[in-house]
């Protein structure tokens, strides 16, 4: 065999073997990071209907240094008339 013979032989090996193999590599590397998890936001019940509410879309008061949320503006009015009763 000529030298050129063998030398393309060669190159078309290398050519073939990182087609074949070159990708694992890579993918074994990116496997290993974590996939991020999405902030998740915490659930509130509300007092008046027992709904739950995530916490950043709910309406909230502060009463007696805790604070209570709500899914609407009517349970949360009706929240504090009851507590004005109590009150009184």
């Amino acid at each position: 065999m000529h030298p050129i013979r063998i030398l393309i032989l060669a190159v078309l090996f290398y050519i073939l073997y990182r087609l074949l193999f070159g990708n694992r590599k890579k993918k074994q590397a990116t496997s290993q990071v974590p996939p991020e998890i999405p902030a998740q936001d915490t659930l509130a019940e509300d007092p008046i209907c027992h709904t739950y509410v995530p916490q950043s879309q709910a309406l909230s008061v502060e009463m007696d240094e805790k604070t209570y949320y709500f899914c609407s503006k009517e349970c949360r009015n009706k929240f504090i008339e009851q507590q004005e009763r109590r009150e009184s």
